[in-house]
């Protein structure tokens, strides 16, 4: 005997299907406000071409004009369509394309300066993104808390790449050479902070250094979580600003703990 069996897809997340909260609605304020973004962000990039260009769209210049003013001589040849999330929301625009003119008589492809190349988010909408991952929750929960503000265009691999982003950025910045700081003084002290890991509560403990310019500007240079302020932990601290190359500066200030100091004295 022969039975057929008909099996119905169940998604793995029922949550990923399930109607969410205020899903249709529509403001028209939001709508009328998101569209006078789009016609803000296209004036910007215009006005970006047309100053490089030193004519307005559509406009030719005079003979001679070009010697005179110095201007970048090139063309214009319509525009493509980007799109582009920011804390706005997403946006499709407009952007205007170019070819320049080179000195050796060959033209090259105008690039936006105020719009990346490949560019599909803001830099605030990348922080509002990594943000809300540092509140301790996962990627996909990520996505549904800012579901409606980027209209379903920030998925789960987005996320994921904008942290990968922080976290690069970070450890570049921890780093980076601090030999060409005018360092004159150091202020070295523990603090803790309060934080939320694996959604408990906790506090850490971390290493701060901050420095002060011969013309009297303070720069954090160093902030490390070491889990206390042992010597060793201060020495690791020390020892990284050495290996960055920052210069020796003429005084320090503390706040006479004792494992700080061995760490100096070391």
């Amino acid at each position: 005997m022969i039975s057929d069996i008909t099996k119905t897809d169940v998604p793995q997340d029922s949550g990923e299907t399930a109607p969410q909260l205020f899903d249709g609605w529509f403001d028209p304020i939001e709508g009328a406000v998101r569209e006078r973004i789009r016609e803000f962000i296209e004036e910007l990039i215009r006005d970006e071409l047309d100053t490089l260009l030193a004519r307005a769209h559509y406009k030719h210049k005079k003979a001679g004009q070009e010697e005179a003013s110095g201007a970048v001589t090139g063309h214009r040849h319509g525009s493509r369509t980007r799109s582009l999330t920011g804390s706005f929301g997403p946006v499709e625009i407009a952007v205007p394309r170019a070819r320049l003119d080179s000195p050796d008589g060959t033209t090259r492809e105008w690039k936006s300066h105020r719009l990346r190349a490949y560019q599909r988010r803001t830099l605030a909408a990348d922080a509002l993104i990594a943000n809300v991952y540092l509140s301790g929750t996962n990627t996909r929960r990520v996505r549904r808390a800012l579901g409606v503000l980027f209209a379903g265009s920030v998925g789960k691999d987005t996320v994921s790449r904008v942290w990968r982003k922080v976290k690069s950025n970070w450890d570049a910045w921890n780093a980076r050479s601090l030999a060409e700081e005018p360092i004159v003084r150091l202020i070295l002290d523990g603090t803790v902070v309060r934080v939320r890991l694996d959604r408990k509560a906790t506090a850490i403990s971390l290493l701060v250094v901050i420095g002060v310019r011969a013309d009297g500007q303070k720069i954090l240079l160093s902030i490390k979580s070491m889990g206390g302020e042992s010597t060793a932990a201060w020495r690791a601290v020390l020892d990284d600003l050495v290996r960055r190359d920052l210069r020796r500066p003429e005084f320090l200030i503390v706040d006479g703990a004792v494992g700080l100091e061995a760490a100096i004295a070391a």
